[in-house]
C-alpha cells in the first residue's frame, strides 16, 4: 500500500507511487501463498488471499490513475 501511495511510510512521510515495486511485492506475496499452500490454517489462507486480492485491485486502480 505504501508503494501504491495509499498509505504513509513508517515515519509517516508520504511516498510517490512506485508501480514497479508494488508489482514486485504483490508477486512475492503470491509466491508465498503458493509455497505455503497446505501449511496454513484456513483463516491464514483467507487473510493472505484477501490481502493479495486487495493489493491487486489497488495496483490496477493506481495504474489506471497514472495513465489518465
Amino acid at each position: 500500500m505504501i508503494a501504491l501511495g495509499q498509505m504513509p511510510g513508517p515515519g509517516g512521510e508520504e511516498h510517490e507511487i512506485d508501480l514497479e515495486t508494488a508489482r514486485h511485492l504483490i508477486d512475492v506475496l503470491a509466491m508465498l501463498e503458493q509455497k505455503t499452500r497446505g501449511n496454513l490454517d484456513e483463516p491464514e489462507q483467507k487473510l493472505l488471499a484477501s490481502l493479495i486480492y486487495d493489493l491487486r485491485v489497488a495496483y490496477v486502480d493506481s495504474q489506471k490513475a497514472s495513465q489518465g
